[in-house]
C-alpha cells in the first residue's frame, strides 16, 4: 500500500492528516527536499484550523524556513493567515529570507497580495511606536519627582555617623503619632504644629551636634 504525501494531505487539508501525524508526531516538523513544511502547506491554502493545530498539538515551529529561507508567513494569502502567524502563533515578523528580505518587503514586490504587506506594515509599525514609548518611559528621559508640599525644603548635607542618631526619639515619636492621629491633622492648625514640632526636632539634633562637636575639641 502507498504511503500518502502528507504534504499533498496538509494541501488538501485531508482528514487523513491528523490521524498519521499523531501515530506518528515527529511528522509534523517533517519537509521535503525544498524545505516545504506542513505549515507552509497550511498556510499558503489558508487552512487555519490546522496552522494552529500544528502549532499547539504538534509543537511545529511557526518561523520554520524553507530552502529559500522563507517561513510560512511568507506564503500567506489573506490577511486573516497572516494574523494568525503573527498574533496568535507567534511567526517572526522580522525574519528575512536569503535575499534579506521580510515577508513584507517579499509579498509587496510581488505585488499580488498587498493587503497581506499592508497588514504587516502596521503591525511592524505599531510595535515600533510601542517599543519607543516603553522605551521613552523608561529609560529616554529622565523621570523627575513630583514637587515637594508648600513651605516643605530639603537641605542636601554630608552626615558623619556621629550625626546620625541610633534610634529616632520616642518622645518626639509620641508626639507625630499623638498628631497624626488627631482629626485636624490635614488641615491648616495640625501642618502648623507638625512644622513646629519637627523644627524643635532639627534644633535638637543641631544642639546635640554642637555639643559632640565641643567636647571633641575640648577632648
Amino acid at each position: 500500500m502507498t504511503t500518502p504525501n502528507i504534504f499533498i494531505l496538509a494541501s488538501d487539508n485531508s482528514p487523513q492528516l491528523l490521524p498519521a501525524l499523531r501515530s506518528n508526531p515527529s511528522l509534523a516538523s517533517s519537509q521535503d527536499q525544498h524545505g516545504y513544511s506542513l505549515l507552509h502547506a497550511a498556510a499558503s491554502y489558508n487552512h487555519h484550523d490546522l496552522l494552529r493545530t500544528l502549532a499547539h498539538e504538534f509543537h511545529a515551529d511557526t518561523s520554520i524556513k524553507d530552502e529559500d529561507g522563507e517561513s510560512p508567513l511568507f506564503v500567506a494569502e489573506t490577511v486573516e493567515t497572516a494574523q494568525i502567524l503573527v498574533e496568535e502563533l507567534h511567526c517572526d515578523l522580522q525574519l528575512k529570507n536569503d535575499e534579506g528580505m521580510t515577508a513584507e518587503d517579499k509579498i509587496r514586490s510581488e505585488g499580488e497580495f498587498v493587503a497581506v504587506a499592508d497588514y504587516l506594515k502596521e503591525v511592524r509599525t505599531r510595535r515600533s511606536n510601542g517599543s519607543s514609548a516603553v522605551s521613552e518611559a523608561s529609560g529616554g528621559e529622565v523621570q523627575r519627582p513630583p514637587p515637594l508640599p508648600p513651605n516643605v525644603t530639603v537641605n542636601m548635607s554630608t552626615a558623619t555617623e556621629d550625626d546620625v542618631p541610633d534610634e529616632v526619639d520616642p518622645v518626639f515619636k509620641a508626639k507625630i503619632e499623638e498628631l497624626a492621629a488627631r482629626e485636624d491633622f490635614q488641615d491648616e492648625e495640625g501642618q502648623r504644629r507638625l512644622k513646629e514640632l519637627v523644627t524643635e526636632a532639627v534644633r535638637g539634633v543641631e544642639r546635640d551636634a554642637e555639643g559632640r562637636d565641643t567636647r571633641r575639641r575640648v577632648g
